[in-house]
């Protein structure tokens, strides 16, 4: 029985990171599908550039959310006993990767979505607000340095497994910190492009625009 609920969580968790943000914000307030502008990428980088700062910044707190959201569905198995308090991270991990899994290839958009940064970032605010915290850090300081998001969200992924092995922010379970550096792997795959971009010099920094209606 508590195979069956876990797995009805997962699905769960990914039909939430599933949950085309960007896409939708731009087709309900701009009538246009952020895909077809910009990088064409279905996240909040893009949606930054192309619709402004207001529509960037909801899209964005919004995939952080899911990611959030999907990560502690996990304590409602550990509140009816579903599966041991004692493997609770365990499980928000898998949860997490499930939304951000959905938000890379959601179902609702013929599985073409983001990179899955924010969902990520809602993800390791749920497992270690502490080391996500530092993983923003991290982030705005590589962005503010080189102006590449790309660089940044890399870069922030990679510091959330080596965070994950100091003493401080150590999880119970050893296997934890493995998922962790998957998800890294998950990032880097996610942004091929980008890093073909940065080796040539061909990446574009970061610019802000205001896109009025």
């Amino acid at each position: 029985m508590s195979i069956l609920f876990i797995t009805i969580g997962i699905i769960f968790a990914y039909l939430i990171g599933s949950l085309p943000t960007a896409i939708w914000y731009g087709k309900a307030f701009f009538g246009l599908d952020v895909r077809d502008f910009g990088s064409g990428n279905a996240g909040a980088t893009n949606t930054f550039r192309v619709m402004g700062k207001r529509a960037g910044i909801i899209v964005m707190l919004v995939d952080i959310l899911k990611g959030w959201t999907a990560t502690n569905s996990a304590f409602f198995l550990a509140y009816f006993n579903l599966i041991d308090h004692q493997d609770l991270v365990l499980y928000k991990l898998f949860f997490g990767l499930a939304a951000v899994a959905g938000h890379i290839f959601p179902v609702y958009e013929r599985f073409k979505g983001g990179k899955g940064v924010a969902s990520l970032l809602g993800m390791i605010l749920s497992i270690q607000s502490e080391a996500a915290l530092l993983c923003i850090l991290v982030f705005l300081v590589v962005f503010l340095i080189f102006k590449y998001v790309s660089l940044g969200s890399m870069t922030s992924a990679l510091a959330f497994p080596i965070l994950l092995c100091l003493p401080r922010f150590s999880p119970n379970q050893p296997i934890v910190v493995l998922f962790a550096f998957a998800l890294f792997a998950l990032v880097v795959i996610t942004h091929q492009k980008n890093i073909v971009r940065l080796l040539h010099g061909e990446e574009n920094k970061a610019k802000i625009r205001i896109r009025r209606r």
